[in-house]
C-alpha cells in the first residue's frame, strides 16, 4: 500500500494539535497547577492524576487494538523499540526530567503547548530543552564516534 507523506504529515499535525489542546485544557500548561501536583504539603491538587491515569488507560487500550493490525495505517511497519534493560543513561535522563519538571513546572509536550502562547517562561522552558537536546546530542555522537575509533577492527 502506498502512503502519501502528506497524509502522514496532516495525521501526525492533527495529533499534535489535539494532543496541545488536551494539555491546555487539563491545565497541563499551567507550573502552578503541575507544581500544586508535586508538592503533596502544601494544598495538593490531584487533579493531573487523573489526566495521567487517563492518558495511561487510554495508550493501553489503543496500543492493544493498534498492535493486531499487520501494519500502522501510515507506514509499512511497527517500529517498537527493543532494548529492555535499565542503562545508567536512562537513570540520569529519568532524574533530569523529574527535577526540571519539578522545578520549571513543565514537562515537554506541555512545555511546548505552553510555549505556542508566546508567554515569556514557557518560551524559556522550551528553548533550554532544545538547546539540552541540541547538547546530549553532541555529546553522543562524540561518544559513537569515540566507541567506534575503539572497537577493535575483525578481518
Amino acid at each position: 500500500m502506498t502512503r502519501s507523506p502528506l497524509l502522514s504529515s496532516a495525521v501526525v499535525f492533527g495529533a499534535g494539535v489535539l494532543f496541545a489542546g488536551g494539555l491546555a485544557l487539563s491545565g497541563m500548561t499551567r507550573p502552578g497547577k503541575v507544581i500544586a501536583f508535586l508538592d503533596p504539603l502544601s494544598g495538593w491538587d490531584p487533579s493531573l492524576a487523573f489526566v495521567m491515569v487517563g492518558g495511561i488507560l487510554t495508550h493501553m487500550l489503543a496500543y492493544r487494538l493498534v498492535l493486531r493490525r499487520p501494519s500502522p495505517l501510515l507506514a509499512s511497519a511497527f517500529l517498537l523499540p527493543t532494548r529492555k534493560d535499565i542503562s545508567p543513561a536512562l537513570l540520569v535522563g529519568a532524574a533530569l526530567f523529574g527535577v526540571g519538571w519539578g522545578l520549571g513546572g513543565f514537562c515537554p509536550g506541555p512545555g511546548l503547548a505552553a510555549a505556542a502562547s508566546g508567554a515569556a517562561k514557557p518560551a524559556v522552558f522550551a528553548a533550554s530543552m532544545l538547546l539540552g537536546m541540541f547538547v546530549f546530542k553532541l555529546w553522543n555522537d562524540a561518544q559513537q564516534r569515540r566507541a567506534a575509533r575503539q572497537a577493535p577492527v575483525s578481518g
